[in-house]
C-alpha cells in the first residue's frame, strides 16, 4: 500500500509538471497579449486627450480607433489577432485583421457581415459559436475593420 501511494504522488507531480510546461509553451502567446493590447489602447487614447489642438483636428479620427479597439478587445478578437493599421497589438495565433474587411469575401466566399454571423472556417466557427455576436456588435466590428482597411 505505501508503494501505491508513493507511485500516485510521483505520477501526480509529473503529470502536473507536464501540464504546467505544456500550458506555458502553448498558452503563453494567448495570455500575454492581453496586457499589451490594454497598454496599446491606453497609449492611443492618451495623446489626443493631452493636446487640445490635436483633439480639435483629430477628434473624428481618434474616436473610431478607440471605439474599434474597444469592441475588438471586448469581444476577445485581440487575444488571437492584431490590427496593425489601428496600432492594436494582439495575439499572433490568427492573422492581422488590417485587410480583413476587403479580403474575407474572397477567402471565405461571403461578406464580412455574413462571415461574422456564420463563419466558414473551423476555428472561427468554434470561437464565434461559443460567444455569438449581436447584430450591433457585428456592425461595430465591421466598422472597425473598415476603418482598419482604409488606414492600411
Amino acid at each position: 500500500m505505501p508503494n501505491s501511494v508513493a507511485s500516485f504522488i510521483i505520477c501526480a507531480v509529473i503529470g502536473f509538471g507536464i501540464g504546467f510546461a505544456g500550458f506555458e509553451w502553448l498558452g503563453k502567446d494567448d495570455v500575454a497579449p492581453t496586457a499589451t493590447q490594454t497598454e496599446t489602447a491606453s497609449e492611443t487614447e492618451t495623446p489626443a486627450a493631452e493636446s487640445p489642438a490635436a483633439e480639435e483636428t483629430e477628434q473624428p479620427a481618434a474616436e473610431p480607433v478607440a471605439a474599434s479597439g474597444e469592441i475588438l478587445n471586448t469581444k476577445g478578437c485581440l487575444s488571437c489577432h492584431s490590427v496593425s493599421s489601428l496600432d492594436l497589438q494582439g495575439g499572433a495565433t490568427g492573422p492581422d485583421l488590417s485587410k480583413a474587411f476587403n479580403e474575407v469575401e474572397g477567402k471565405h466566399g461571403k461578406p464580412l457581415t455574413e462571415f461574422l454571423k456564420e463563419p466558414t472556417s473551423a476555428v472561427m466557427s468554434s470561437v464565434i459559436g461559443g460567444n455569438p455576436l449581436s447584430e450591433e456588435e457585428i456592425q461595430q466590428v465591421v466598422e472597425a475593420l473598415k476603418d482598419a482597411s482604409e488606414k492600411e
